[in-house]
């Protein structure tokens, strides 16, 4: 029992060639000496059930789970928390001493702690946010920005009925902006949230001119590849406060690698230095 907590985790995704996690938890690995490791798990869809339920059954302390599965880890693990039920996702999951599976969601403390690191003091309550996309990520990011007392969240996506629909999951404090309205939106907002694959590599810039955006306001990206976005290219030039999305990666990784491994590892200057370089 003593080698199985101290053994393997990893992150269960389809496909996983393209997860950073295996490089972060390795340096946390090897930094704090711990005798462990964390490994790519590539697990096709018609596996991934069977594959969780049969984690008791190995040395594993238990995974992560990343696109495709959140949703689907959400219905298998024997006890969810009230985050990740909220967020309708897990991405944590705890192997327990007597077998249970037990699912978290870690996004939306990610999300804070990183906002916390770069914006000194800042506060969810000043003020209206904006939060752009009504997918996995956005629920992450409103629910920890209800959670923190936002008075205002002005859900924007492409796609109304999502958006609609995500709100009313939710419900208190979130209201719909279509589209086309998006930069109206951002009119006396303290907060702008691109919580899309926009301005990732690959997927497209973000369509937004901030001119209505107070300059008080502090525009946070998710994405992490580039670090520096288009959008906070724009926002920066303007002088607002600037967020990337990779300290949420490394945040987010935290409470899984401290429930596995018995150690709460630090998210420091040196960490997003080596993580950098394989961006």
């Amino acid at each position: 029992m003593e080698s199985k907590q101290i053994s393997l985790a990893g992150v269960m995704a389809w496909p996983v060639s393209h997860s950073l996690s295996p490089r972060l938890h390795g340096y946390w690995l090897s930094q704090y000496g711990i005798n462990g490791s964390y490994l790519p798990l590539s697990v096709p869809p018609s596996h991934f059930p069977r594959a969780l339920k049969n984690l008791p059954n190995t040395l594993f302390v238990g995974v992560n789970v990343t696109l495709p599965y959140k949703e689907t880890a959400l219905a298998v693990v024997d006890v969810a928390d009230d985050t990740a039920r909220r967020m309708g996702a897990v991405n944590t999951v705890i192997v327990k001493a007597d077998g249970t599976l037990f699912g978290t969601n870690t996004d939306g403390y990610g999300f804070l702690e990183n906002m916390r690191d770069i914006i000194l003091g800042w506060r969810a309550d000043t003020g209206p946010a904006v939060v752009l996309g009504a997918g996995g990520a956005s629920r992450g990011v409103c629910v920890a920005l209800l959670d923190e007392g936002v008075p205002e969240i002005r859900l924007v996506n492409r796609t109304g009925m999502r958006a609609r629909t995500l709100a009313t999951e939710l419900g208190r404090s979130i209201t719909t902006v279509p589209w086309s309205d998006r930069e109206s939106a951002l009119e006396g907002a303290r907060l702008l949230v691109n919580a899309t694959s926009l301005g990732m590599t690959g997927k497209g810039e973000l369509d937004i001119a901030l001119d209505k955006l107070p300059v008080e306001a502090v525009v946070y990206d998710i994405v992490y590849t580039p670090t520096e976005t288009q959008l906070l290219v724009a926002a920066k030039a303007r002088g607002n406060a600037v967020v990337d999305g990779l300290g949420m990666l490394l945040h987010q990784a935290s409470p899984g690698f401290q429930a596995w491994f018995g150690t709460k590892p630090d998210v420091n200057v040196e960490l997003r230095n080596f993580m950098s370089e394989n961006l």
